[in-house]
């Protein structure tokens, strides 16, 4: 859904993007200095214009994606070192001129949830709902299956020429997006249709589907590929996902708090971090579910980022305008940062070691974390 905030946001002077569409920057991440578990963070920069962010996403090229959904019906692309705007891209499509049949002339998405192949190359992008030529009726926040909305599209963008180049069809309010490590395959949460959308990324087409809790929306694929977890929101569960052999209904894997939301798993696979709309943050034994540790962020947390590293989580809390950074090895939180209203999106970006923070009111929040109290 939407606020009033975004809509006011949205009539916001933007900043000037590019002359041209840039390739990918080719900065390479640098090793850390310093663990991110003792580094602190300090806002070094406040990004305003035509935006309502829904999410941030790094591609760990120098490039982040910001995807503003609902009011400004766009992608905005910003170069991590300068932090400038390097394109705006319309979420409107002749999704004809992509081979999609039924839907002539121009339609329009609603941009949510991004996920970067390896290389940065591309940049899939789950939309809400599309809005043109036969398309309907249109997703809503509290649904279920039964209720017959229309199937929406995840988008491929292109960070060279900075435009959408595919379009996938995939489930009803489509929200979270993963790749997996081989980069052969994305996954897809559908919120209303309360299933995971496995695609093949060669072949650019939904090849299974797997049923999961009502509201789906958080996933987390381990290191090797061959498993996903994924939260669903109207559950207390974290499911988890055989993607060598895809279920017909995913089965429980562990049950960590009230309105699961979002996940992160640790880059040796061995812990997965969860978000409860309880403001507990859990630490869970990726084999065998056992909940090892917690931490207690406040008042609604929303979604979170680990850092390259292993060794710390930033989590945005929605409701009180703030983000907890935790230390994963005993869960202490570190420190808290005030952010603007409605955090809601984070990424961690490793070329220039920052944290973005999203806020749905019009604005992205940039925090330095690699220098040493």
């Amino acid at each position: 859904g939407g606020t009033a905030a975004q809509a006011a946001a949205s009539d916001a002077p933007d900043s000037t993007p590019s002359q041209q569409p840039t390739a990918t920057p080719s900065q390479e991440t640098k090793p850390p200095e310093h663990p991110s578990a003792t580094t602190r963070l300090t806002q070094v920069d406040r990004i305003t214009g035509a935006i309502t962010p829904k999410s941030v996403v790094a591609n760990g090229h120098g490039l982040v994606i910001a995807n503003n959904m609902m009011y400004s019906h766009t992608m905005t692309m910003y170069d991590a070192s300068t932090r400038k705007l390097e394109a705006t891209i319309p979420d409107s499509v002749d999704l004809s001129s992509l081979g999609v049949k039924g839907h002539p002339g121009t339609s329009r998405g609603a941009p949510v949830e991004a996920a970067f192949t390896k290389d940065g190359r591309y940049a899939y992008v789950s939309n809400y709902s599309m809005y043109g030529v036969g398309f309907g009726p249109h997703g809503v926040d509290v649904c279920k299956p039964s209720d017959g909305f229309d199937a929406s599209y995840l988008y491929r963008v292109d960070t060279k020429t900075m435009k959408v180049d595919q379009a996938i069809k995939v489930g009803a309010v489509p929200k979270y997006v993963a790749i997996t490590p081989d980069q052969k395959t994305v996954l897809v949460t559908n919120w209303c249709d309360y299933t995971l959308s496995i695609i093949d990324r060669a072949k650019a087409k939904v090849v299974d589907t797997v049923k999961i809790g009502p509201m789906p929306r958080g996933i987390a694929v381990a290191p090797d590929g061959r498993t996903a977890f994924v939260t669903a929101m109207w559950t207390d569960h974290v499911y988890k996902v055989d993607l060598t052999d895809p279920p017909e209904q995913a089965p429980v894997f562990v049950s960590p708090g009230d309105r699961m939301r979002h996940l992160d798993v640790s880059p040796d696979g061995k812990y997965l971090y969860a978000v409860s709309a309880t403001h507990i943050i859990s630490k869970i034994d990726a084999h065998t579910g056992t909940i090892v540790d917690e931490a207690d962020v406040g008042q609604d947390p929303r979604s979170m980022a680990i850092s390259p590293d292993g060794t710390a989580l930033y989590v945005v809390n929605y409701d009180v305008g703030s983000m907890s950074k935790i230390r994963t090895e005993d869960m202490k939180v570190l420190q808290t940062v005030t952010t603007d209203a409605h955090p809601i999106g984070i990424t961690y970006e490793p070329t220039t070691q920052t944290v973005w923070v999203a806020c749905y009111g019009g604005s992205i929040l940039v925090f330095d974390d690699k220098d040493v109290t």
